[in-house]
């Protein structure tokens, strides 16, 4: 590079090509010299999983429920989360209304707070920004403004507009650091971070568990260099109503990234053609709405997709939650928040398009659902590629998805089994549409590990000292909404010792099958079995939730967004 003098490139002005040069004396001969940085952008969006992402409730709303802010779901304020641990079953259906609720995104000109002593960067004071990016001021990036710039912005404050801040930021924080700091510093003046050496570069994708098929190669420093040479990847985060469909959540991301891409280009000064989504969990089923020419309609848009443990055809958790709430174990504030008892979980998800969208799926196949009772048939649902019909929306057969007594306790009119079930149809219908639907550069990480098992089949055992003429014909008598029942019926009892007694107690399982403690690998290998990927990992030593805290599915992560990169042309 000549020497001479580095002149500033303007802070205030996005376009990176002001500048100002300097009056020298006539004997100085040194050039003045304005380096214009890179102007091509591939932004990288992240779509979060349920629960992932903060939701604010509408005014009125607050105004009946009489609080003091709009908080709907922000699981990261132990205040609030607390406070909807101890909720009763009404309050948890009014705060976590799809109807009431939409994302609480970051504007701090109207600080849409509902309390006019919280700012919108009180509220989304929880993305912050660990690191410190040693590149020119004139970039998209997340770096301190300098003193002169006007408006001055902190890189936390740029975070959060960037939508850090609307999403539960410590279970992602990892990933959204870790891509926005290793893709955009890859090469210091021609020469390779070490850490790419030491983390990637010529690392076996085996490494991280990657499936012998498709067959995936190490990368090289060329394959770095095509990726990432003379183009920024700023990090976004995209949050969406999670209660809501993922139809909907589809239809209003696409709009999102579209806006994202025509800012880049007409208000920022640079040139955006495609984004590169990452995803998790429910976020993937987003991610393909996002991309399906009937819904999103935006494959054009997106230069290729990572998807992280997603429940590609459902989730037989989804059914035992409803059923039997969530498990205790670690502590996991969301899951704690949502619910360990059945009826805590029911009252939300019941209501919710979006939370009825990860049951199993007709993809999913038949008999995931048993019913176990000694000399009686063995019941295996369902039995005609219809789950739908033929256990959710069941209303006499004890082991059905609804208790309907559970669906509605604040008595909102509008509420009931009549409306979950047109949310269950509206959910067949959107698996039905997304089934075969995956962008043809994706990629994807998930957990097949035998020690974080999952339920691909939920069992209820019926006692083996007890006497059943008919299993269907069971009433519930006592439900402790965490798996244990008893039951009664005509010419049913159990044997206790030298005593036959009238109840009949039944079971729910534990979880017997690989996965991730949520998403059975049954389900999360549709991926594979596509045929589509062009990676896959199949990962061990994770649970769902914290899937991104783990560091194979991080390094997947970003290798796959490399090669995903390398397939872009300008």
């Amino acid at each position: 590079m000549a020497t001479g003098y580095q002149l500033p490139i303007r802070p205030q002005s996005m376009q990176g090509r002001e500048t100002e040069g300097y009056l020298t004396p006539k004997a100085d001969k040194s050039p003045q010299i304005m380096a214009v940085p890179p102007r091509r952008v591939i932004p990288i969006v992240f779509l979060p999983g349920i629960m992932g992402t903060h939701l604010r409730m509408s005014k009125t709303r607050q105004e009946a429920m009489g609080k003091s802010n709009n908080i709907s779901w922000r699981p990261e304020r132990m205040g609030e989360a607390t406070a909807l641990i101890n909720a009763e079953p009404k309050v948890r259906q009014l705060q976590l209304d799809p109807l009431e609720t939409e994302v609480d995104t970051y504007d701090p000109q109207t600080n849409p707070t509902g309390d006019p002593k919280e700012t919108a960067d009180t509220r989304h004071d929880n993305a912050k920004v660990r690191f410190k990016l040693k590149v020119g001021l004139d970039t998209p990036l997340l770096m301190d403004d300098p003193p002169t710039a006007k408006p001055r912005k902190s890189k936390e404050q740029k975070a959060r507009e960037r939508g850090w801040g609307e999403i539960y930021f410590d279970s992602y924080k990892e990933l959204l650091e870790m891509c926005e700091e290793r893709l955009n510093s890859a090469y210091s003046e021609g020469k390779l971070d070490p850490w790419w050496k030491d983390n990637l570069v010529g690392v076996a994708p085996s490494k991280w568990e990657a499936n012998p098929e498709p067959v995936l190669q190490p990368l090289t420093e060329d394959d770095l260099k095509q990726a990432v040479k003379g183009c920024w990847f700023p990090v976004h985060a995209m949050g969406y109503n999670w209660l809501q469909s993922s139809r909907k959540s589809g239809e209003l991301t696409a709009a999102r990234i579209s806006s994202l891409i025509e800012k880049y280009n007409k208000e920022w000064g640079f040139e955006c053609k495609q984004v590169i989504l990452v995803t998790h969990s429910m976020g993937g089923l987003v991610a393909r709405a996002v991309i399906h020419p009937e819904i999103g309609k935006l494959q054009s848009s997106v230069l290729g997709i990572v998807h992280g443990v997603m429940p590609a055809i459902g989730a037989g958790a989804a059914y035992k939650r409803m059923r039997c709430g969530f498990e205790d174990g670690p502590f996991n504030v969301a899951a704690k928040v949502l619910g360990n008892e059945g009826s805590e979980v029911t009252v939300v998800l019941g209501n919710a398009p979006g939370g009825l969208e990860l049951l199993p799926s007709r993809a999913y196949g038949n008999q995931w659902l048993h019913v176990r009772c000694k000399n009686q048939p063995d019941i295996d649902l369902p039995r005609n590629g219809d789950p739908y019909e033929e256990i959710y929306k069941l209303r006499t057969e004890w082991y059905g998805l609804l208790r309907e007594q559970w669906l509605n306790p604040a008595r909102d009119e509008h509420a009931g089994v009549t409306r979950t079930h047109r949310y269950l149809d509206a959910a067949k219908n959107f698996h039905n549409k997304i089934a075969d639907t995956y962008h043809p550069q994706s990629y994807a990480h998930y957990g097949a590990d035998n020690k974080n098992r999952a339920w691909n089949h939920v069992v209820w055992q019926v006692d083996v000292r007890s006497t059943v003429p008919n299993v269907s014909a069971l009433r519930i008598d006592f439900d402790s909404e965490q798996g244990q029942l008893g039951m009664k019926a005509e010419g049913a009892s159990t044997r206790i010792g030298h005593k036959l007694a009238e109840i009949v107690p039944v079971q729910l399982q534990p979880a017997a099958d690989p996965g991730d403690q949520t998403v059975p690998a049954h389900s999360a290998d549709h991926q594979l079995r596509s045929g589509v990927f062009k990676g896959i990992f199949r990962q061990t030593g994770y649970e769902h939730q914290d899937s991104y805290k783990d560091k194979g599915a991080l390094h997947s992560t970003l290798y796959s967004l490399v090669r995903i990169a390398q397939t872009m042309t300008w």
